[in-house]
């Protein structure tokens, strides 16, 4: 996509880039910053083997953000005639409103950042009645792999994004941002009782996503983990040792302890680990990490909703937290560089600090010996939902499924149990990490402040020391 290419699609030129820019400084503000989106989504949905819905939706517009000290000033419009961004402009200078003005020239310095989601062919090129070639296809994979199958539900979409940057210092970039998720669940009935699953992967991939091995691997999962499911039983609660599985229990670590690494909360105060940068806050075998440069995984960006160029950052680093995760603002805060964490849910929102991919990098046990070292616990390794307090890190998780742990070996299936902790204290109480890291690839969606972000979360194997769990 070129410079050519993006400008005609926002009908925009460099001058009224510069000119709406210039209205935002108008009442003093230091910075200023536009954010012009375009985005195209589709869905189509199967369930009881026929297609009930078919939506496509269109979103355009551009944000105006001015930063004047600690206030910020945000506005957007739908359009992008002068006239509408320059109001909007005058909107985001009031409210940002400045006794200091200070003007400068602009000179416009185009930035190319690494592509990480290279595509083979575009969503928009894809007509409907081949993305429900794929959509029956799993819909009826899944009632061949078990007689017992009662219901169906199978979902695809997918959403193109173009994305215009530009901002005071003159930086001006663009991007084209692709993603698609695909979702299974299945109902299935034994003896009177009802189980259900459901399966997702989710990727920042081209039509080239769709193919016989994904298919395959999401039917198995969805019949797989209901079929399991007639087998478990609810532990007896207490606090014991809990082996985390390798990838969706991820979810914890975002959760649990990531969201405290996210640098608002700690520039206000808000997170347990405001005061703690520099320290040890767990075991020296531990490294955590936010990346953004994963090729094709959903959390994945090229640059942030700032203009800042993605990258890995390392949050602790042999158990020494060594970075929050910063956006322009808590940077300027901290006298640091922003990391590529600045994101928003479109042109309607001001970026916040927000998480990309976060994991834990491998350790060095083999998860068989992790689980052989316990006694008596569980493993766990399908989460669905929770409660996390930000600031002092307490957390509820639900527990899908797992299995007992007795006498070093995994025996009964387990399921609909909730785990209770804190997680600064679960992350001190990690004493094996696995070699087995896996990046989950669900359609994981974070929630902020009223914003939803696509991202993704990883973990190898881990043995936490006690957790509380909630069974019978």
């Amino acid at each position: 996509m070129t410079k050519q290419d993006i400008f005609s699609r926002f009908s925009v030129s460099e001058s009224e880039l510069t000119q709406v820019i210039n209205e935002a400084l108008k009442k003093g503000g230091d910075y200023a910053d536009l954010f012009f989106e375009h985005t195209l989504s589709n869905n189509i949905s199967l369930r009881d083997g026929e297609v009930n819905r078919t939506s496509s939706n269109i979103d355009f517009g551009v944000g105006i953000r001015v930063l004047a000290g600690d206030q910020t000033g945000y506005a957007y419009t739908e359009t992008t005639e002068p006239e509408d961004m320059l109001r909007a402009a005058q909107t985001a200078a009031s409210i940002a409103n400045s006794t200091t003005i200070i003007a400068s020239p602009i000179q416009i310095e185009e930035k190319y950042f690494k592509n990480y989601y290279k595509i083979q062919r575009p969503w928009i090129d894809v007509a409907v009645s081949e993305k429900k070639d794929f959509v029956q296809r799993l819909n009826d994979r899944i009632f061949e792999l078990d007689s017992r199958v009662v219901k169906a539900s199978v979902s695809l979409s997918d959403s193109t994004s173009y994305i215009l940057f530009f901002n005071s210092e003159g930086i001006l970039t663009w991007d084209y941002r692709p993603m698609c998720v695909m979702y299974a669940s299945c109902i299935m009935e034994q003896d009177g009782k009802i189980e259900n699953a459901t399966s997702s992967r989710a990727y920042r991939k081209g039509f080239e996503f769709l193919n016989d091995e994904i298919i395959e691997d999401l039917a198995q999962k969805a019949v797989g983990n209901a079929s399991l499911m007639f087998e478990a039983i609810k532990p007896k609660g207490g606090e014991m040792p809990v082996v985390m599985g390798a990838g969706g229990s991820g979810i914890l670590l975002h959760e649990a302890i990531g969201h405290a690494f996210e640098a608002d909360f700690n520039r206000k105060n808000t997170s347990i680990f405001s005061d703690q940068l520099g320290e040890k806050i767990c075991s020296e075998h531990i490294n955590v990490v936010d990346d953004g440069t994963i090729e094709n995984a959903r959390g994945a960006i090229n640059f942030d909703d700032e203009g800042i160029e993605s990258q890995k950052t390392y949050i602790v680093e042999d158990g020494i937290l060594e970075s929050y995760l910063h956006d322009r603002i808590s940077a300027k805060h901290y006298g640091v560089a922003p990391t590529g964490n600045g994101r928003r849910q479109s042109f309607r929102h001001a970026p916040l600090p927000r998480m990309r991919v976060t994991y834990m990098e491998n350790g060095d046990m083999t998860e068989e010996d992790i689980i052989s070292s316990v006694k008596q616990g569980v493993y766990v390794d399908n989460f669905t939902n929770g409660q996390v307090q930000i600031g002092a890190g307490d957390f509820t998780f639900f527990v899908k499924s797992g299995y007992l742990i007795e006498n070093g070996k995994l025996t009964r299936p387990i399921k609909d149990i909730n785990i209770i902790g804190n997680g600064p204290e679960a992350l001190a109480d990690i004493s094996m990490v696995g070699n087995n890291l896996k990046i989950d690839e669900g359609a994981w969606t974070c929630g902020k402040d009223g914003q939803g972000m696509p991202v993704g979360q990883g973990l190898p194997s881990v043995l936490v020391r006690k957790l509380t769990v909630g069974g019978e």
